[in-house]
């Protein structure tokens, strides 16, 4: 019975540890996102004060590059998370039905151990009410 529990609250934990991974990649996901449009309005802002929107023209200005590669970086490192967040997720579900088959085996054992003592209670009361009609007769 106590090694039942511990393996529930193990697979708990490992339920929640994998959600935390989840949360986790889903909010950098978004900050790169935001990091991205962030420098992409910087980048439009940038060529506009230069009026040079051509990154092969000569006098482009050198921060819009910057500020390109490090928005193309970051929607490349994005895209690798998006991979990892459906592994993750994958990984999440497994736990959760680990954690499932667990805990209806649990149920399953008490709900037969429920049924044994009542069982044993109902004979216990059959054999004292058979006692009682003896006696009586």
């Amino acid at each position: 019975m106590k090694s039942r529990e511990t393996l529930i609250r193990l697979k708990r934990f490992q339920v929640d540890e994998k959600r935390r991974r989840v949360a986790q990649i889903e909010m950098m996901i978004a900050d790169f996102d935001r990091m991205s449009v962030d420098l992409e309005r910087e980048i439009a802002q940038e060529e506009q004060k230069a009026g040079i929107s051509d990154p092969a023209h000569f006098a482009y200005p050198t921060y819009a590059k910057a500020a390109a590669t490090r928005r193309d970086n970051l929607r490349r490192s994005a895209d690798d998370l998006k991979v990892q967040l459906d592994e993750a997720k994958a990984e999440l579900g497994e736990a959760f039905e680990e954690l499932k088959k667990v805990e209806i085996l649990e149920d399953r054992e008490r709900t037969t151990e429920r049924t044994v003592a009542n069982a044993r209670d109902r004979a216990a009361m059959d054999q004292i009410g058979l006692n009682r009609a003896r006696v009586n007769y």
